[in-house]
Formats: C-alpha cells, structure tokens, sequence
C-alpha cells in the first residue's frame, strides 16, 4: 500500500482512544474479543496501530465499548489546503 493512503499518525489517534475509553470503562481487551468475534492478537494489532483497520471494525469496536463511533474520531485533525478544483481552474 502507498505510503499516502497509510495516515499513521491518523492510526495512532484513533488507537489512543480506543485505548482511553476501554480502560476509562473498565473494559479489558478480552472482553474486546467477547463482544466483537476478533482475536486477542488483532485487538492487540488494532490498539497499537499495527493494523489499518477497517471501517467496519471501528464501529464493532464501538459497539463494544458502547459508544457512537465518532467519539473514537474526536480529536484534532490537521485539514490541508489544496489548490483550487479543476472545474474552478479551467474558467480561469
């Protein structure tokens, strides 16, 4: 996979809350895997950004932290500044 497809900075973001709301509820990796249906390891994988998981699993693990999905996206995120789009170039 390109190097800009793979946000690892992105990754870690979501890892540390994923990380922060299991243990603020008290909610062991092995219950991870009782609620979801993963293993232990792609917990494991999950939390320390080795895998980029997908989308689907983000919402089985919000599911199983027993919060809406986007409270493991609420954190700053840096939004780039691109050129204007080529339908707004080609008049010019």
């Amino acid at each position: 996979m390109a190097s800009q497809y793979r946000d690892q900075e992105f990754i870690k973001k979501v890892c540390e809350k994923i990380i922060e709301i299991r243990k603020r509820k008290g909610i062991v990796q092995e219950d991870l895997v009782d609620r979801t249906g993963f293993g232990i390891k792609q917990i494991g994988n999950i939390e320390r950004g080795v895998s980029n998981t997908s989308i689907s699993n983000i919402a089985a693990i919000a599911k199983a932290l027993e919060v809406h999905p986007k409270e493991l996206l609420d954190f700053d995120f840096e939004i780039p500044k691109y050129s204007p789009l080529r339908k707004d170039r080609k008049g010019k």
